[in-house]
């Protein structure tokens, strides 16, 4: 049995690229005899300044989004991280110690979130991949499907899990696999095809939110940056054109087609013929995951009590690890 863990930081709105990327994905993994958490991870989002009155209310929303994309609590647990966040601080501090800096010197997503004032940033943001290590660690998972962004913490996470059981001698941690799906594994902004759809863009028009309208939808594929070329005939045919190439990529992963079966089937026509139909296909599988949004945080307590039973599962398959590695690692006990 594989067990699934993955999750995402309750910041801002969830978009398009993150339900193609991840949401559909974990919705896709239930049922076939997977074991599946997944985690609202709040403590990695005060790694960066954050709005502190807000973040119980962002975290209840992105659970929200996990239920309303179709993760069904029957089947998936899903829980909030700092709900047993005791177990993962305690042993990120355990793997910590064995986590080289070189490797975390390395790590792109610290420099891309520090910038120019890396020496201002806080340690939080420089040990993250520390905390995600931890994360998936903590419940042995198996499988941790990711972006082609995360592959280099879970292979941060995948060296710290080796350098325990070296050192120690035991075969204790699960080396966790990667799963990257689909074909919208990484989707680009609505405004510049070379840069991926961000919920921290200035521009809301880059990207298509879980909680846009239909109209809304419609005016931003409308206006989506395209270039003057009809659509070519292959695949191939949208090398150098990034804007196009994620316009095809986004119908392809909406529809369940290949992306050359779309190119097959727009073929030489022109962008104004394209948008609209991915328009529509936009809002026929947005626009009910919006409405079961609004739906779930007008009864709050139904999503809490969901949080609190998956928070539950989560700290029964934790808590025993942790006392292992404790064990492992020498520590006292009574």
């Amino acid at each position: 049995m594989k067990r699934i863990l993955s999750g995402m930081q309750p910041t801002y709105q969830l978009h398009l690229g993150n339900y193609l990327g991840a949401l559909q994905n974990w919705v896709n993994l239930q049922g076939t005899g997977n074991q599946c958490l997944y985690c609202v991870v709040d403590m990695h989002a005060i790694t960066m300044p954050y709005e502190r009155d807000g973040l119980s209310k962002a975290s209840r929303e992105i659970a929200a989004a996990y239920i309303a994309a179709g993760v069904d609590p029957a089947q998936s647990s899903i829980f909030v991280q700092s709900a047993v966040g005791d177990l993962h601080a305690e042993l990120m501090w355990y793997l910590a110690t064995m986590t080289q800096l070189g490797k975390l010197d390395r790590m792109t997503q610290f420099k891309d979130k520090a910038g120019k004032n890396a020496e201002k940033a806080g340690l939080g943001l420089y040990a993250y991949p520390v905390l995600m290590a931890a994360d998936i660690l903590i419940y042995q998972a198996t499988h941790v499907p990711v972006g082609e962004d995360q592959k280099q913490h879970l292979e941060l996470t995948r060296d710290v899990a080796s350098t325990f059981n070296h050192r120690y001698g035991r075969d204790f941690f699960t080396l966790p696999d990667p799963m990257i799906m689909g074909e919208a594994t990484r989707v680009m902004s609505l405004r510049d095809g070379t840069q991926k759809m961000s919920k921290s863009a200035e521009s809301d028009l880059s990207r298509i939110n879980l909680t846009d309208t239909p109209d809304m939808i419609a005016d931003k594929i409308k206006r989506a940056k395209t270039d003057p070329l009809a659509l070519p005939d292959t695949v191939d045919g949208l090398e150098g054109r990034p804007e196009a190439a994620n316009l095809i990529t986004i119908y392809a992963a909406l529809s369940g087609l290949t992306k050359a079966q779309v190119v097959a089937e727009f073929a030489g026509k022109p962008f104004s013929d394209f948008k609209p139909k991915l328009a529509e296909l936009t809002v026929a599988k947005i626009a009910p995951i919006t409405e079961k949004m609004r739906h779930l945080l007008a009864e709050p307590q139904e999503i809490d009590a969901i949080l609190v039973k998956g928070a539950e599962t989560a700290r029964s398959i934790a808590a025993p690890v942790v006392a292992e590695v404790k064990d492992i690692m020498g520590f006292w006990k009574v």
